[in-house]
């Protein structure tokens, strides 16, 4: 086993998961502190590295994309505090970092883990049931519904509709944006067959972010969100085919005697009545002939010879 224990937080690997417990040092975000322990099994790993520094240094996990679901709606705008599969490492611990990036790439080695894309979750992601305020709203979510309450920083227009509440079967999408800049972020939820929706500030179903300190956090309920809705990267379903009805369907029997030559007869055809037969029998055997529609068309070709 590996471990490295940092006022960061400390990972430890037992050759068959990465566990990562979140340290309580000021440089920690609220997000991981929120978030608590992860657990990142092995195949969910597409890479680890060791980036030395002068005073302080850092691990990095790269996961294989679509594995964890806070990294599918954040994609990649997490900041670094916020991030929890970066562990700050002091430089006399250098030697320590190195050891466990060793251990972790050999096992990857060993058990041949593909670097490449899945098309499911591999990570459960955050434990719910959750509820973040920020912005100009709150979201709570208890793993089926998610609602969505104003507070007295909402437009009008978006709070004199009251609060809204709608199941994850109802979604069509999850997103989150943080705020940068000037301009503020969002947490948008789509429902199926919603208009397009206006602008964040209006939206009934968009909490705004202005930026503060807890607005990371709703990344964490559209994490909690999407990794119970379809991987985007799932294959589709294949559309059922409906069973064709009996009445719809084509008589073989009569199709197949009313294909028999009328010239056939008197022994002078009997090589394309041997091949009727033949296909008669083919198709039997196929399923495409019941026992009856089978007889009825053979004894149809017989009274040809």
């Amino acid at each position: 086993m590996a471990e490295i224990i940092q006022k960061d937080g400390t990972w430890t690997f037992d050759g068959d998961a990465v566990r990562i417990v979140p340290g309580r040092d000021k440089g920690v975000g609220l997000l991981r502190q929120t978030l608590g322990e992860v657990v990142v099994p092995l195949q969910a790993l597409a890479g680890i590295s060791h980036e030395p520094g002068r005073r302080t240094g850092r691990l990095r996990l790269r996961l294989r994309d679509g594995a964890c679901p806070l990294l599918q709606v954040t994609g990649g705008r997490l900041p670094e505090a916020s991030d929890p599969y970066r562990l700050t490492v002091e430089s006399d611990r250098s030697g320590v970092a190195e050891y466990f990036v060793d251990e972790v790439r050999n096992a990857l080695l060993l058990e041949q883990v593909p670097a490449g894309p899945v098309d499911a979750y591999l990570l459960p992601g955050p434990a719910v049931p959750i509820s973040v305020g920020a912005g100009d709203g709150t979201v709570a979510f208890d793993g089926d519904r998610v609602g969505l309450d104003w507070n007295w920083t909402t437009e009008e227009a978006k709070s004199s509709g009251g609060p809204r509440e709608f199941r994850v079967a109802d979604l069509r999408s999850v997103e989150w944006s943080p705020s940068k800049g000037l301009d503020n972020g969002w947490i948008r939820f789509g429902l199926a067959g919603a208009a397009p929706a206006p602008a964040p500030k209006y939206d009934p179903y968009t909490v705004e972010l202005f930026g503060f300190k807890k607005d990371p956090l709703m990344a964490l309920v559209a994490a909690a969100v999407a990794v119970r809705m379809p991987h985007p990267a799932a294959p589709a379903e294949p559309v059922p085919v409906p069973a064709q009805s009996p009445s719809l369907a084509p008589a073989p029997a009569a199709e197949a005697a009313a294909s028999v030559p009328t010239g056939a007869g008197g022994g002078e055809d009997h090589d394309v009545l041997l091949r009727r037969l033949r296909e008669l029998g083919e198709l039997h055997h196929a399923g495409i002939l019941t026992a009856d529609e089978f007889a009825a068309a053979k004894q149809a070709v017989l009274r040809r010879f």
